[in-house]
Parts: structure tokens; C-alpha cells; sequence
């Protein structure tokens, strides 16, 4: 039996997110390597009469999508998305997500938060019982406030470090670095997300508490989908 590459189980995942789009919607466009796989699958289903207009996450979204043929707009013009479909590092049981090893956090939670429902495609070795047990947590730093910032998180938990391409610090499409902070197992994911946000100099953080609406799944031939349960 052939075994199915972990590419492809990320390409099921997104060519499931694709049944969720509609002629005349305005769709956010993630970012990494699953988002990536969806932009290519939407600009297929655009090339034979799919009409959407896309809003991408950072830069290197922006550069595929018009690559494979959809349409643009900006938030000015369309300050609310129908749907946003992206990927993630890790997802909670409560699909609480930690996004930003791409380094486009920051653009990926406006946008998400500007949608009316959100949809994270991926495979199944994203899924954990608890968020920061493998993945490190992004957060995004105004330069001159790195080595403050950094102070602060050690103090609470972990170690810090700041992210690097090339021996030089990472620097995000918005001109910040970004600190990898390998905390370890988040209790309470919403009420640290609001705690590493309210640090002067701090843009965000990777922690998506509570953003997701579905979660699309793909654990060898099988496509799961979580849904979060309705507020009452």
C-alpha cells in the first residue's frame, strides 16, 4: 500500500475547503503551505467560471493568487469577508488554533477577524490536546521592543527567541520580528492571547483563540470536519 505524503493530505484538506465557496464571494486567502494549496485549488475552479474576488494574508499569498488567476480586492473596499480559509500549526480539541510560523500572523488574524466564518484546512499531525505542546508561539514585535518584550515572556514562561532567515532577524511584511516562544502547554489559550497582546510593543500574537468556525481534517483517505459548537 502506498503511503500518502503529508502534501497531500494538506491538498485533501483544501480541495474539501473549496465545497464551502460560492459565485460572488469575497474569500480571504491564508497563508503557508495548506492556504497555499487552496489558492492554487481556487484559481482551478476560477479558470472554468467561479467568480470570487480574494484578500490576501501577506505578500507571498498575494504573489500566487495572481499566479493562478483570482481576482484581488483590499479591505478598504470589502471591510467584511464572507469566508477566510487558511491553514494551522496547531488546533485544539476547542479548534483553538497557534498560527504564524509563516510570519503572517498578524495579517491572517485581521483578516479572519473581518470574516463571518473562518475554515482552517489541515492534516492530522496539527491536532494536539493542548496548544504550545509543539509548536512555538509567534508574537509579533515592534522591532525596538524586542528585547523588553522578550524579558516579559521569560518572566512568565519558557524560552524566547527571536526568529531568524539568513543569520538576520526574520522581518515580517509589516516591517516587525517576530519571537518564538516555546511556553508549553496553554491552560487558558483566549486569556493569554489577551495577556501577550496587551504588552507594549507587542502587534499580536499566534495564539487564534476562539476564531475558527470549522476545522477540515485529513487524517490518511478520510476528510473530518470539526465544527465549533454555537454560542448560546
Amino acid at each position: 500500500m502506498t503511503s500518502i505524503t503529508s502534501d497531500e493530505l494538506k491538498r485533501q484538506a483544501a480541495v474539501a475547503a473549496l465545497d464551502e465557496i460560492r459565485d460572488g464571494m469575497i474569500v480571504g486567502l491564508g497563508t503557508g503551505s495548506t492556504a497555499s494549496h487552496f489558492i492554487r485549488e481556487l484559481g482551478k475552479r476560477v479558470r472554468t467560471g467561479l467568480r470570487v474576488v480574494g484578500i490576501p494574508t501577506s505578500e507571498a499569498s498575494r504573489l500566487l493568487a495572481e499566479e493562478v488567476g483570482v481576482a484581488l480586492t483590499t479591505l478598504k473596499d470589502h471591510p467584511q469577508i464572507d469566508v477566510t480559509v487558511d491553514g494551522a500549526d496547531e488546533v485544539s480539541p476547542e479548534l483553538d488554533l497557534i498560527k504564524g510560523l509563516g510570519g503572517a500572523l498578524v495579517r491572517e488574524k485581521i483578516v479572519a477577524h473581518a470574516s463571518k466564518r473562518v475554515i482552517i484546512v489541515v492534516d492530522d499531525s496539527k491536532i494536539v490536546e493542548k496548544l504550545g505542546t509543539r509548536a512555538p508561539i509567534p508574537v509579533e514585535v515592534v522591532p525596538f521592543a524586542a528585547d523588553v518584550v522578550t524579558f516579559q515572556l521569560v518572566r512568565w514562561s519558557g524560552a524566547v527567541k527571536v526568529r531568524e532567515r539568513d543569520g538576520k532577524p526574520f522581518v515580517s511584511d509589516n516591517g516587525n520580528y517576530i519571537l518564538d516562544w516555546q511556553h508549553g502547554a496553554i491552560a487558558q489559550p483566549r486569556i493569554l492571547e489577551k495577556q501577550v497582546k496587551a504588552l507594549t510593543g507587542v502587534v499580536d500574537c499566534g495564539i487564534f483563540a476562539q476564531v475558527a468556525d470549522t476545522v477540515i481534517v485529513a487524517a490518511g483517505s478520510a476528510i473530518q470536519k470539526r465544527t465549533r459548537p454555537a454560542a448560546i
